[in-house]
């Protein structure tokens, strides 16, 4: 048998016990893996949900302009611009009382509209433009608003989101109302980056069947409008708070996300003085009620 090394005989000493496992140094730790980029097929699929989901919060959108004929929604759509429905609304009663029909709008004298339509502001360009499109009604298309986009936007300041506003809620034909409100949330839900409407309103529209066109432009400016607010957005009130990328820019503790709600959502008057029966919340005050 041989002989044992000397090397093998040599007691134990502190230096020979076995070594402590190395500490691995933090820059060998491997990197957290990114988040995988959504899929356009998961984004068109999110963005069907989302709309679904509006759907069952908002069953009564609406558009909020009060009107009575493709005329007074025209009109009132026109108006409606750098001021709220509500205050157009408020304003709209005594210019349709006074100017019932394009024929009479046309003939109206300015100084009389611009005082009427004083409170909806820039009162003197919007007389221009609503007394311009009265002309090209009375000259152009016998005194009614005709049923085309193409026709639409030729009148004086009416341009695709207000004729989309008139088609849509006047004559049935489907159309997708990009406004600040719509652009806003889209661009905030990740169904695009564009910033043009009209390039917005192309994107959206291939996401989403023609036939719901209008009602999704009611329902993401409903949500707009009292949830998911510009400058803080309750998001710890929001129904579809699940589905959105954007989670967490706003107020997200329950309670306190309550109390940004506006509109019926919040226990306030609507911005309609004449509300669809079926609206749950209060009809607006008219002008220069307390």
């Amino acid at each position: 048998m041989p002989a044992k090394t000397a090397a093998a005989k040599a007691p134990r000493t502190a230096a020979t016990k076995t070594p402590a496992k190395p500490v691995k140094a933090a820059a060998t730790k491997a990197p957290k893996t990114a988040a995988k980029p959504e899929s356009h097929l998961s984004m068109v699929r999110r963005a069907r949900r989302i709309n679904r989901e509006l759907a069952d919060v908002y069953p009564y959108a609406h558009p909020e302009l009060d009107f009575r004929n493709p005329f007074e929604l025209l009109v009132a759509t026109v108006l409606s611009a750098q001021t709220t429905d509500l205050r157009v609304n408020q304003t709209t009663p005594a210019l349709f009382a006074a100017y019932p029909t394009p024929e009479d709008l046309a003939a109206a004298d300015p100084e009389a509209v611009e005082q009427l339509i004083r409170p909806t502001g820039f009162f003197r360009a919007k007389t221009k433009s609503i007394m311009g499109l009265a002309a090209a009604l009375r000259d152009d298309f016998g005194g009614n608003v005709p049923g085309r986009l193409d026709d639409l936007v030729k009148l004086p300041g009416v341009g695709r989101k207000t004729a989309n506003v008139v088609l849509g809620n006047a004559f049935g034909v489907p159309g997708i109302t990009v406004d600040t409100h719509f652009g806003r949330l889209v661009r905030r839900w990740k169904w695009t980056d564009e910033e043009d409407p009209v390039k917005v309103e192309a994107v959206v529209a291939e996401i989403f069947p023609k036939s719901e066109w209008t009602m999704l432009s009611h329902r993401v400016v409903f949500h707009g409008r009292r949830i998911c607010h510009a400058r803080k957005p309750a998001c710890g009130a929001c129904p579809i708070a699940p589905l959105c990328p954007a989670y967490g820019e706003g107020e997200t503790d329950p309670e306190k996300a309550k109390k940004l709600l506006k509109y019926e959502k919040g226990g306030f008057p609507g911005q309609r003085l004449s509300p669809p029966p079926d609206y749950p919340g209060l009809p607006a005050p008219p002008l220069g009620a307390g």
